[in-house]
């Protein structure tokens, strides 16, 4: 069994992670150890930058993953910032920004980036996107994050109405995942 790092403080998303490498024999250890995070434009930038300062400090392969939502309405906003904007005015506060907005310029990116690192020096990015809207109020109970309010593309529902397994086979963590199951299975 191979063992994989993933720095991270979010459990859910290491639920989600877990779930799908464990059974392709790799044993995902949480590193909560945390990471300079620089304020860039794009999540690539974040993601290389934190790999850079991870890769003194840890002595087995990583990963690690930096997910932003991009909203039309808002010109893209909260995109690289959307932890904060979760931590700072949260999902009321969002959605307190959308109100007024009609459904067609509630369209929303979800994108998230997977980064690997290793000891010697090698980097590699595997970049996953879904299509949706964010919805008018928040709706279910599982997920994290902004999945009470995220509507992926032709479905009715939150990602927080389906389970860890439905939500994988969709979203963007599960399309960025998917690339780097490929890259670990070469």
């Amino acid at each position: 069994m191979r063992t994989i790092y993933f720095i991270t403080s979010n459990n859910g998303k290491l639920h989600e992670v877990q779930t799908r490498l464990s059974p392709l024999d790799i044993d995902v250890v949480q590193k909560n150890i945390g990471y300079p995070e620089i304020q860039a434009k794009s999540l690539e930038e974040v993601a290389t930058y934190g790999i850079e300062q991870l890769r003194y400090r840890v002595d087995h392969p990583f990963i690690l993953e930096d997910t932003g939502i991009f909203i039309d309405a808002l010109k893209g906003f909260p995109g690289v910032y959307a932890a904060y904007v979760y931590q700072t005015i949260g999902l009321d506060g969002l959605l307190h920004l959308l109100d007024g907005i009609s459904s067609e310029k509630r369209r929303a990116i979800f994108r998230s980036v997977f980064g690997y690192g290793d000891p010697e020096g090698s980097t590699h990015l595997f970049i996953g996107e879904c299509e949706g809207m964010i919805g008018f109020e928040k709706k279910g109970t599982k997920g994290f994050g902004y999945d009470p309010i995220f509507i992926p593309e032709g479905k009715k529902h939150t990602f927080a109405d389906m389970t860890t397994e439905e939500k994988n086979t969709q979203s963007h963590r599960g399309r960025a995942l998917e690339k780097l199951i490929s890259f670990l299975s070469e």
